[in-house]
């Protein structure tokens, strides 16, 4: 299993717009590295789901549902996008200001390439990360 970080404006797709649905597909990248991201997911892997611009958090944790599908928005059929589905709300969201500020969070590639929308988590920033959000 591979752990990721997925970036969205809240305003315009939310933790609550995910929940509500059930199972949603995350589209519309138009970067090369996230899009190639998007493209290494497989069924199972999980996601954090993370708050950006408004907030600036992770909020919850999603699963990939469908990996390797064409994006659907895109009329080139070049892009990729997958499947995902909520897991759970963290107990205490973990802020981009509290990543930044902890070494152990430094090579991290939400904050090495914050502009990202499609980011690798490695395992030990995955559970580092959990225990900053209480479990």
């Amino acid at each position: 299993m591979a752990y990721w970080l997925m970036k969205s404006e809240p305003d315009a797709y939310g933790w609550d717009d995910l929940v509500s649905e059930g199972e949603g597909t995350w589209d519309g990248v138009r970067n090369h590295r996230a899009a190639n991201n998007l493209r290494a997911m497989e069924v199972g892997d999980e996601a954090f789901f993370y708050h950006s611009n408004i907030g600036k958090e992770i909020v919850g944790i999603a699963t990939i549902s469908k990996a390797g599908i064409t994006d659907p928005s895109d009329p080139e059929g070049k892009w990729a996008a997958v499947k995902l589905k909520p897991v759970r709300k963290l107990k205490r969201s973990v802020t981009l200001k509290e990543i930044k500020a902890d070494p152990k969070l430094a090579d991290m590639e939400l904050v090495k390439f914050s502009r990202l929308s499609v980011a690798v988590v490695t395992p030990e920033e995955w559970d580092y990360i959990l225990t900053l959000a209480g479990g």
